[in-house]
This record gives structure tokens, C-alpha cells and sequence, in this order.
């Protein structure tokens, strides 16, 4: 139960004052995608370890290393099966270990910038990309209310537990059976938010027009450019590196 908890509050996004935090959405997702690029192509342990090193460094510049702990500890259990299973298949202990940390570091390298950027933020960049408006409502709504639910789903626990529910005992069809008490008042809850979210849309007029405005526009300032440019040198020095290793 901890254990969930802890990883629900991992996947909220909290907004802090941080170099990273500051920067336009744009650029951080420019250093996602840099980051999540070197660790596809990483394919010695030396290559992975400065990518790693470089997730790291930018977690630490936004003050996330924490938060970020969760998700990897989380993509942790992954990382092992994928060991063990190209292990059996015949790959080295040296390729298995590359494989599984691969999957760490794209885990890593997608967190820094959703664990960075507000779901404001992550509509902004959507409508920049010029995607249709319903997709964009639908992806940041379930990246708002995702995480809710799972605290949704803890507290409903925590509740039948306190009355007398024991989720523990049993086989696993019994065990199954008991999570019927949880899942009917999640459903309820989730029609309870949509029906209210539905109320807040109309009231809104969503829909009303064909291509809405936006109150805030992104706009790059100079330490963002600057920011770009750093990353984009570093990013192709390391991709040329990396090709020729």
C-alpha cells in the first residue's frame, strides 16, 4: 500500500523553482528527446553510463532526483526481466547489463521532462505542434487525472481495510474476487469526475469553436535559445561519439 502511494505521488507534478523548470516546454522537450535519442544508441557500458550521467545532472539542475528515484525504482523490476531474458537467449552478461540499463535511462529521459513540465505547459506545446484539439484535451487529461485515480484507488483501500477487508489473505482468486469492493466505488468516483469535468467543459462552451484562442503563448526567450543551442552542440559531440565507439 505504501509502495503505491508512494509511486502515485511520484507521477504529480509539482512545480519548483529550478533551471530546467524555467525554460520554455519546448527546449525540455528538445532535451528529452536528445537524451531519450543517446540512450537508443547507447550500445557499450561507457556509453551508457554517460547518459546516465547526463539524466542525472539534469535532474539535479531541476531538483528532481528524488521524484525521480520513484519512477526509476519502478522501472527497475523491467530492467531485471529484460536482463534475465536476453540473458537465456544467449546475449553476454556485458549486452544483457546494456539492454536492461537502456530501458532505465529512456524510462529516465521521457521523467525529466513530464516530471518538469506543468500539464498547462504540455497542452501549450500540443497546440504548437498543431495537433487537433480533442487529442490534446484527452492526452492531458489523462496525465492530470491518471495519478488521481491511484490515490483514489489507495484511499478506497485504505477504507474497506478499516472495515474489515483483508486484501492479503487468500489464494489469488480469492484475492481477486476481494478487489470488487475497490474497483465498484473507483468506477463511481471516475463517473463522479467525468460527469463534473463534462459539466465544467460545457460551461466553458468547449467545442463552441473550431480553432480556439490561448490566453499565454510560447514564446522563446534568450536563455532558452541559449539553452537550445548547448544542447543541440552537446547533443551532436556525443552522438558522433557514440556512432564511432
Amino acid at each position: 500500500m505504501f509502495l503505491m502511494y508512494w509511486l502515485a505521488n511520484a507521477f504529480i507534478f509539482r512545480r519548483r523553482y529550478s533551471p530546467i523548470h524555467i525554460l520554455d516546454p519546448r527546449i525540455k522537450l528538445l532535451i528529452s528527446i536528445e537524451l531519450f535519442t543517446l540512450s537508443l544508441i547507447s550500445s557499450t557500458v561507457v556509453h551508457i553510463g554517460i547518459t546516465l550521467a547526463a539524466i542525472f545532472a539534469v535532474a539535479a539542475l531541476a531538483k528532481i532526483l528524488e521524484r525521480m528515484y520513484r519512477t526509476l525504482l519502478f522501472s527497475a523490476a523491467f530492467s531485471v526481466l529484460i536482463f534475465v531474458i536476453n540473458f537465456l537467449v544467449g546475449y553476454s552478461i556485458i549486452a544483457s547489463f546494456v539492454l536492461a540499463v537502456r530501458f532505465v535511462a529512456i524510462v529516465g529521459s521521457t521523467s525529466l521532462f513530464f516530471l518538469t513540465t506543468s500539464p498547462d505547459e504540455l497542452e501549450y506545446v500540443m497546440k504548437w505542434f498543431r495537433l487537433p484539439q480533442d487529442v490534446v484535451f484527452a492526452f492531458v487529461t489523462a496525465v492530470r487525472f491518471v495519478p488521481v485515480l491511484m490515490l483514489d484507488a489507495i484511499q478506497i483501500m485504505d477504507a474497506q481495510k478499516s472495515r474489515g477487508l483483508e486484501l492479503e489473505k487468500g489464494n489469488f482468486i480469492n484475492r481477486i474476487k476481494k478487489l470488487a469492493p475497490i474497483l465498484i466505488p473507483l468506477v463511481v468516483t471516475a463517473v463522479i469526475r467525468s460527469s463534473e469535468l463534462a459539466e465544467a467543459m460545457e460551461a466553458r462552451a468547449y467545442g463552441a469553436v473550431k480553432n480556439p484562442t490561448s490566453l499565454y503563448t510560447l514564446t522563446l526567450k534568450r536563455r532558452d535559445k541559449v539553452v537550445g543551442i548547448l544542447s543541440v552542440v552537446l547533443f551532436a559531440a556525443l552522438l558522433i561519439y557514440f556512432l564511432k565507439g
